[in-house]
């Protein structure tokens, strides 16, 4: 037992000197050779920790002055002290050590110092599948070698000793390193060897390890064992985050560039808005009134060819500029990005501001006309000017509000609640605008120096008005359903809603049977007819449709793994540590919500041998059909 100690000890000093030397020569300070020598005056223990980022510092710290040539005990006893007041500074419990230990060369006590420190700052982190530490190092390789029959990785101690795990490992990740079919599998020595050096030249893993320990010790030791697989596993984990990473940034870049694309496109067409109504209202100064009935009349149906044609244009493209403006600042919203502030002088407030001198230049044109012609009935005249004045205003207003949503996601669609509920009212007012233009008509009234507006312009606004507001809700919903969907990832929701609207070609915010077909094909997934109709029926079998929300979750739903009897029978065995059975502290120091403790109390059965315990293997022996899977 001593000799294997003491070989364990040796093997450990070796490695972990390996391991910390990375940390100093990555530094520029010179090796170690020695814990129990180059570690007792301080000095390079206080290198390690300015050195080491690893202990939670974003970059290289200082520990400010020390004594860089201790000759006394004392001052050897300051450095050691200032190194491990650091140490536990960034919340690392150490026991049982303190300065006069590594002065004196306590190997035993320096050895476990270490590993508390590879533990908690390499190997601590690492998580597989709701493991850390430990079994999610062993989880994670178990996974990457599990398609090699020669190899089957149980420990850290001999699964290692033939060298084939660490050649499955790097083929795994790197199957242009080596040719892992063709390597010599008895040679174990052979494999230990080319195992090092593929990972020392081509991933930067350093050799913490000599051949002999692997392939000679009786075991392996295993503290120095998971210190060199752990370089592996950070050394792949970093690839894959690369991956993701890139993903990540490539995404942001879509997303940035569609918001680009829409903010060049609502500054391009609101510059050329802009243009038009100054245009428009110059050539209306520049026109002169001959003085006869003939011209003026001429000239009122010209300004009546204007409302009817070029302004509904303008009413459109400007209701337009105010939803992309507004779907512009959602999408930044939802994605947390900075809200977007077009240029000067082509903000929204602008575009309203030139609007309202463009209707007043009408109004100036209209009176302009109006002044050659009189035969017109004041009382009708005044009766319609008030009613479509005070519409087109509210409607206005309501047109506002809508531009002007703001706030989280909820608000809005409670805000849009609230302009749904104002505009009720407002369509039986257009009702009597309808009825007093019909007076006018019949007397004969032409124009109204009261108002520019007429009943098929306010019913052409209001109509656009609500489809704004139904476009918006169906945004603001998507958005919503967008958001919650926290088990996709943003790429997969990203997908699913440019696919969804694709298909929904008559933008009702909904999908027919057929277009959700050829969704769903788009996407990969196809259905037999009888199958599609089912889904389709039971998705939309309130409107025959089926909505945005639906087809989300008919998506997740496909796409959502499934928790196997297996698996669970697996949780089971990790919360009890693999014992077989569950105590009370078991419940106690699982993650799980009091009712849910309660409820295992309750339907678990109970067993007092060979202590009191639930047993839940037999459980759920019962639950599951399947028969039992031995503990492993």
């Amino acid at each position: 037992m001593d000799s294997l100690e003491t070989q364990s000890r040796d093997v450990q000093e070796r490695t972990f000197c390996k391991w910390l030397n990375t940390k100093l020569e990555s530094h520029g300070y010179p090796p170690m050779t020695s814990l129990v020598k180059d570690l007792s005056d301080g000095v390079k223990l206080i290198q390690l920790m300015e050195a080491s980022n690893y202990l939670g510092c974003s970059g290289d710290v200082s520990l400010g002055r020390f004594n860089r040539s201790p000759k006394m005990r004392v001052q050897k006893a300051e450095n050691v002290n200032k190194a491990l007041e650091f140490i536990r500074s960034r919340g690392v419990k150490l026991t049982n050590i303190g300065p006069e230990d590594i002065i004196d060369g306590n190997l035993k006590l320096i050895l476990g110092m270490i590993w508390t420190l590879i533990l908690r700052f390499t190997i601590a982190d690492i998580s597989e599948e709701g493991l850390s530490a430990k079994e999610g190092l062993l989880l994670w390789c178990q996974r990457k070698t599990a398609s090699y029959p020669d190899v089957n990785v149980t420990d850290f101690g001999y699964s290692w000793a033939d060298g084939l795990a660490l050649c499955a490992l790097i083929h795994h990740h790197r199957p242009d390193l080596l040719n892992y079919d063709t390597l010599e599998k008895s040679d174990a020595r052979a494999m230990i060897t080319l195992a090092f050096d593929v990972a020392a030249q081509h991933l930067n893993i350093p050799q913490l390890l000599e051949v002999s320990d692997l392939a000679d010790a009786r075991p392996p030791d295993e503290r120095s064992v998971m210190t060199y697989i752990a370089s592996y596993f950070h050394a792949f984990s970093s690839m894959d985050q690369q991956e993701t990473v890139s993903r990540r940034v490539e995404k942001f870049a879509e997303l940035m560039h569609s918001v680009w694309l829409s903010r060049t496109d609502y500054e391009r067409r609101a510059q050329q808005l802009l243009h038009q109504f100054e245009g428009m209202q110059a050539q209306w100064l520049s026109i002169p009134f001959t003085g006869s009935y003939e011209d003026a009349k001429a000239q009122s149906n010209a300004f009546r060819v204007y409302k009817q044609t070029i302004k509904r244009d303008w009413v459109a493209e400007k209701q337009d500029l105010g939803t992309l403006f507004g779907n512009v600042q959602t999408k930044l919203k939802t994605y947390n990005l900075r809200a977007y502030e077009p240029p000067p002088g082509l903000s929204v407030t602008d575009l309203d501001s030139a609007w309202l001198r463009l209707v007043e230049s009408e109004a100036q044109r209209s009176r302009a006309i109006n002044a050659r012609i009189r035969e017109i009935k004041e009382v009708l005249r005044q009766s319609f000017a008030s009613q479509a004045n005070t519409y087109e205003e509210q409607l206005r207003k309501v047109a506002a509000e809508l531009a002007a949503l703001d706030g989280p996601l909820e608000v809005q669609r409670g805000q849009l609640q609230a302009i749904n509920a104002e505009m009720e009212p407002l369509l039986e007012v257009l009702a009597a605008v309808e009825r007093a233009e019909k007076g006018c008509q019949d007397a004969n009234v032409e124009e109204n120096d009261y108002t520019v507006f007429t009943f098929q312009d306010l019913q052409f606004e209001s109509s656009l008005v609500q489809q704004a507001i139904s476009k918006k809700v169906a945004f603001i919903e998507n958005q919503i359903v967008s958001r919650n969907m926290s088990n996709l990832t943003p790429a997969q929701l990203e997908q699913f809603e440019s696919t969804f609207r694709y298909f929904d070609k008559d933008e009702t915010n909904t999908l027919s049977m057929a277009e959700m077909a050829a969704a769903l094909a788009s996407l990969g997934i196809v259905y037999s007819d009888d199958d599609l109709e089912t889904i389709f029926v039971q998705l939309g079998q309130e409107y025959g449709a089926v909505t945005f929300e639906a087809f989300i979750n008919l998506l997740v739903e496909i796409m959502e793994d499934q928790t196997t009897p297996e698996q669970l029978r697996d949780a089971f065995r990790s919360l009890t540590g693999e014992k077989g059975f569950m105590t009370e502290m078991d419940l106690k120091q699982a993650v799980l919500s009091e009712s849910t403790i309660a409820y295992l109390q309750q339907v678990i059965p109970s067993s007092t041998v060979p202590i009191e315990h639930l047993d839940y293997e037999g459980w759920l022996d019962e639950v599951f059909s399947e028969p039992a899977q031995p503990a492993r």
